[in-house]
């Protein structure tokens, strides 16, 4: 998010109007949304523009899940559990965990998340299959206008490897059921009750193995069940959408274009496919390399 003191003056605002005093905001992340830790009331806020996010459906559906015993970080208790806008932004207010040291264990996280899974195949929601998100990669490489930098011969390879890759798992027919969506350590918080997972925004429905994909390796080895094979077909679809939201015009992640095209070069590397945490620390080495220009 580019207007970031716009949008804490929205939470800010929000919050002392609710009755959290919030003199002060500290920036826990920023990408389509921002996250904020509002002090002295100690509540974690996330902020969009109005209309670019689905506050509505993730506050309903954490509800459910935290009713459900899930491992998700509830709403704020001090104030209705509703969306809040604000000069253009839509403010939602959740509960602020304190982080605690060391962070969540591959054993933690793994049942954390098998938890989870298991509490969304019992909750009942209208939501996107995971395939919807493979259509919104495609059509960013497939046009120009969208993503003026990516070289024709990337365009015709990346097209080609989401195409083929969207047709492989398909037709392996796995069963579906509503997933997190984006379930990597950015979205799990350690605390003294545990992992406990944030952000529905990209929550959809198929196999568990496209939440797994975006999981540390050591997580997966504690997840009983994985079909290894599309866990593989998974790793390899999430690099390649990530690569094709590099290229999109207006991308806000922090050097874009140079993660863009690492990860279209992991793509041609072939197997063994990383998980998502070692691409990032892979690409990020290499962004801090004095070697690369």
């Amino acid at each position: 998010m580019t207007d970031v003191t716009r949008a804490i003056a929205a939470a800010t605002s929000v919050a002392a109007s609710l009755g959290l005093p919030a003199d002060d905001a500290i920036v826990l992340h920023n990408s389509n949304k921002l996250a904020l830790r509002l002090t002295p009331c100690d509540a974690f806020a996330r902020v969009a523009p109005v209309g670019q996010e689905v506050a509505r459906f993730e506050v309903e559906l954490a509800q459910r899940l935290v009713e459900a015993g899930c491992p998700m970080c509830p709403l704020e208790p001090r104030v209705d559990p509703r969306v809040y806008t604000r000069d253009g932004f839509a403010v939602t207010l959740w509960t602020y965990y304190e982080p605690v040291t060391p962070h969540t264990s591959p054993v933690d996280y793994a049942k954390a998340l098998e938890q989870l899974h298991a509490g969304m195949r019992e909750v009942d929601v209208p939501s996107p299959r995971f395939t919807d998100r493979i259509t919104e990669a495609e059509e960013v490489v497939a046009d120009p206008d969208r993503s003026p930098e990516l070289a024709d011969a990337d365009r015709v390879f990346l097209s080609g490897r989401l195409a083929s890759l969207h047709r492989a798992i398909e037709e392996r027919g796995a069963v579906e059921q509503l997933l997190h969506g984006e379930p990597h350590p950015g979205n799990v918080l350690s605390t003294k009750n545990g992992p406990l997972f944030v952000d529905l925004e990209t929550c959809c429905r198929g196999p568990v193995e496209f939440d797994l994909a975006h999981v540390p390796e050591a997580v997966c080895e504690h997840y009983p069940g994985v079909d290894q094979g599309l866990l593989d077909e998974c790793r390899q679809l999430v690099i390649a959408m990530v690569a094709a939201w590099r290229w999109e015009l207006g991308d806000q992640f922090p050097n874009g274009r140079r993660f863009g095209e690492g990860l279209l070069r992991l793509l041609r590397e072939g197997p063994p496919w990383p998980t998502l945490d070692t691409v990032s620390r892979r690409l990020d080495g290499l962004q801090t390399s004095p070697k690369v220009t």
